[in-house]
């Protein structure tokens, strides 16, 4: 869904990176990926890439090789027009909302998840640094497209298949929100009449040979659903008229009080005039850097290296404005508008959240044509009480929710990568509903069918098709586009103009990594 007139995406394909320290299970060389260097790049590109596996840390884009690295990182995403939401995802909204509007401050122990795994980011981000280009910005810069089709011409002269590059775009979703299942019955099930059950003990438990106890909640439910129907049936006629009456008024009052409450009911709640706390959510786009993000750099930076230095404990020295500019600011991502997008275009932004008139914490997101994206969390380790990275990405469903609105397209939620080998990053699964990437056919498989596989083996194939493959498999070589200098070519033409060694093993891995559609729209950049 690539905007009119803009620039195709420049890329740089490292190959299979040597492996580097695992910020997982601490293995000093298990973590294996491969990696390129985005100088820059599409949404609808990067959208394609992320769900063949691939993942950006600042411009630098990396995919785990999945059969080999210690902890296979599967990407995962979330429905978010279905979520529902748990009973600690609720916990933490009201444990919000009461400091909000009430001052509460409830310091329990921690609930904090981070959004995104941020010991993976943070080793991502130092293995970017020794990848990054060198390459200068007059080699990157492809001349006209009449030149370009001159060079595919020539390849068409040579008896050469014609080269011509397919834009593709998705299918729309709709808003549904199911209800909740879960609804506690009063009462529940009488002790079987067999069973034999000595008197507890002061102090051992409850009297088994006593009615279980009952929520006064339900008990006044109950009560008020009888007062109503005992009022109902004085003004009813013949006893069919009463049976079906009761039976609609029991239906019709239990879904009212069963109905769930979703999140924006928490969210987007009206509080009092004389509530102690406001807070604000504002969205900032980071790439290119807009006047509120430039405005807020020092406060936002400031936040993220008290959270750097508290939470993971990193040296003053390390959290630079430089490593933060180079990790959470820069991307490789193209600001895009759409008469049929969101109001504030697709790319790269900051979500910041302001308590009081302050930063207390920022979600680094990325707006894409099918999801919103999450990169990264920071905030001030001061509010850990109140379970930002829960709240956050809670918050961020809501935002993917609200931008479906506006673009029908945009409907998921993008969390990342799920590690079952580390149990502390397990916490993604319990966004439901939610499906894994395949990582050898690229197909979503919801969550609770790869999570059997996952328990016996770290690396699974999803697919439980033995046939199917990899539908967007390089089929083409020579289509794949390449730049040379300054001028953009399909391989088959480069190949023969190419002086040294064959690289051809190098582009057929690249091909195959970003599959067929992206290699003929991406420029592969070739010295």
């Amino acid at each position: 869904m690539a905007a009119a007139g803009s620039s195709p995406s420049i890329v740089e394909y490292f190959g299979g990176e040597d492996g580097y320290r695992c910020g997982y299970c601490r293995n000093e060389t298990g973590n294996l990926s491969h990696g390129m260097w985005a100088h820059s790049m599409t949404v609808q590109d990067y959208q394609d890439l992320i769900d063949r596996g691939w993942r950006r840390s600042g411009k630098y884009v990396y995919k785990p090789i999945m059969n080999q690295t210690c902890c296979p990182q599967y990407t995962i995403r979330c429905q978010a027009l279905h979520f529902q939401s748990s009973k600690s995802h609720k916990k933490v909204l009201k444990k919000m909302l009461k400091f909000i509007s009430k001052g509460d401050v409830l310091k329990v122990a921690s609930e904090e998840e981070p959004m995104d795994s941020q010991i993976e980011d943070v080793v991502a981000c130092d293995f970017a640094y020794k990848s990054e280009s060198l390459v200068s910005p007059s080699e990157l810069t492809p001349l006209s497209v009449d030149h370009t089709e001159r060079v595919e011409n020539e390849d068409k002269d040579t008896g050469e298949s014609k080269e011509e590059v397919n834009e593709r775009t998705g299918e729309s979703g709709s808003l549904q929100i199911p209800a909740d299942k879960d609804a506690p019955v009063p009462g529940g099930p009488a002790p079987s009449a067999k069973a034999v059950h000595a008197p507890p003990k002061p102090g051992k438990g409850a009297d088994l040979s006593k009615p279980p106890c009952r929520k006064a909640k339900d008990i006044r439910k109950e009560r008020k659903l009888q007062k109503l129907l005992q009022n109902q049936t004085c003004t009813l006629e013949g006893s069919q008229r009463q049976t079906g009456d009761q039976v609609f008024l029991s239906q019709n009052s239990k879904s009212k009080t069963n109905q769930p409450k979703t999140i924006e009911d928490f969210i987007f709640v009206s509080l009092p005039d004389d509530a102690p706390h406001k807070l604000e959510v504002r969205l900032v786009r980071s790439s290119p850097p807009s006047s509120q993000f430039k405005a807020t750099f020092q406060e936002s930076y400031q936040v993220y290296k008290r959270y750097q230095m508290v939470i993971h404990k990193d040296p003053p020295d390390k959290p630079t404005i430089n490593q933060f500019t180079r990790f959470l600011c820069d991307s490789p991502l193209e600001a895009e508008n759409a008469p049929n997008g969101p109001e504030c275009g697709y790319g790269s932004f900051h979500q910041q959240y302001w308590l009081d008139g302050k930063i207390i914490a920022v979600g680094v997101i990325d707006i894409l044509p099918y999801c919103v994206s999450s990169v990264y969390l920071y905030y001030d380790p001061d509010y850990s009480f109140l379970s930002l990275g829960v709240y956050s990405a809670l918050r961020e469903i809501a935002f993917t929710r609200q931008l479906h609105e506006k673009a029908p397209d945009l409907c998921f939620y993008y969390m990342g990568f799920y590690i079952h080998s580390c149990p502390k990053m397990r916490y993604k699964g319990q966004y439901r509903p939610s499906d894994l990437l395949c990582p050898e056919t690229y197909v979503w498989t919801p969550i609770e069918q790869c999570l059997p596989l996952l328990e016996r083996s770290k690396y699974c194939r999803f697919n439980q098709d033995v046939k199917a493959v990899d539908e967007g498999r390089v089929k083409e070589l020579g289509r794949v586009r390449v730049l040379h200098k300054r001028t953009v070519m399909p391989y088959s033409v480069y190949k023969k103009r190419r002086k040294g060694p064959s690289d051809e093993a190098s582009v057929q891995q690249y091909a195959s990594l970003v599959g067929q559609t992206c290699s003929e729209r991406m420029l592969l950049f070739r010295s």
